[in-house]
């Protein structure tokens, strides 16, 4: 970093989200099950769809936030370094073309970028814009 704070977003992958920018990238993250701790699960999924481990270092709740789908998630920050170009997503599969009957793979995530907070509000999905407020008044 260069003194500046800074978030690493993931673009989501798949043919829903290919042609957008704007509201089509989110922080790493994913389901878990009741008896699994939030700060495991998060762990867990940021290795599952980066492909890498989570940096060393001390992580900071950031709170839930319930998006507009329902889903609840949790997030948490941790002051680190990772190289995007160094990402290997996880894959999802999914019928395409819908009514196709054919499966097809696609990463979860297809670009990783770092972004300054005021660029990562245009591009983060609506929902989670709360999590990079909370962050901001952490500075």
């Amino acid at each position: 970093m260069n003194g500046q704070l800074e978030v690493l977003l993931g673009h989501m992958g798949g043919p829903f989200w290919a042609r957008r920018d704007a509201g089509g990238w989110s922080v790493p993250k994913g389901e878990y099950d009741a008896d699994e701790h939030p700060e495991a699960a998060a762990r867990r999924e940021f290795q599952e769809e980066l492909g890498l481990p989570v940096p060393d270092g001390a992580l900071v709740t950031l709170g839930e936030v319930r998006q507009s789908g329902g889903k609840v998630v949790t997030v948490w920050a941790l002051e680190g370094t990772l190289d995007p170009a160094l990402v290997v997503p996880g894959t999802f599969e999914m019928e395409w073309p819908k009514g196709s009957g054919r499966m097809r793979e696609f990463p979860e995530i297809d670009r990783v970028e770092w972004f300054a907070v005021e660029q990562a509000r245009e591009k983060i999905v609506k929902g989670q814009v709360p999590f990079l407020d909370r962050l901001a008044e952490l500075r």
